[in-house]
């Protein structure tokens, strides 16, 4: 059970990075389940977390069916998410990442550390959208957006730097 300790707000500036909720606990992954980070939560002693959902933001429920990106011309600006039985889902990735966009600049924030491998949230590494488990080079629509307006974005396996 994730313990959550209520703490005092320094005086001194800390950094604030927007966190993939599943990542420090919360059940909002595609199949229900989260993806806690040991790291990132010893990690919150010294940082500030805003944790964000941009698929449940951009209205889809927990459980939900799975996602890939098949077509990614990010030159063009062209970018469609499909889930496994065709269906385009490409409108609610795209409202859910201009959400956490939103959140990013009310609270003007510069810095992310999201899930790799998610069509959302991935940094480095996406599924190639054949739902056969391969990946591929590439960004969630989130991540793109992100840094297309200038915020840094991390994956989990960046967490060793911020230690």
């Amino acid at each position: 059970m994730l313990k959550v300790k209520k703490r005092e707000r320094k005086k001194e500036a800390i950094d604030t990075f927007l966190v993939s909720a599943c990542l420090i606990g919360v059940d909002c992954k595609y199949n229900g389940k989260n993806n806690l980070n040991d790291t990132l939560i010893k990690l919150s002693d010294k940082y500030e977390f805003i944790p964000v959902c941009p698929e449940q933001l951009g209205g889809f429920s927990t459980p939900r069916p799975k996602a890939e990106i098949v077509c990614e011309n990010l030159a063009k600006g062209i970018i469609k998410v499909i889930r496994e039985n065709g269906e385009d889902v490409t409108k609610y990735f795209k409202n859910g990442a201009y959400q956490v966009l939103k959140i990013a600049r009310l609270m003007k924030i510069k810095k992310a550390i999201l899930k790799e491998k998610s069509p959302s949230c991935g940094v480095y590494k996406i599924y190639d959208g054949s739902f056969t488990g391969k990946l591929t080079d590439g960004s969630g629509v989130t991540t793109e957006l992100l840094k297309e307006n200038g915020i840094k974005v991390f994956n989990e396996y960046d967490l060793e730097k911020f230690l």
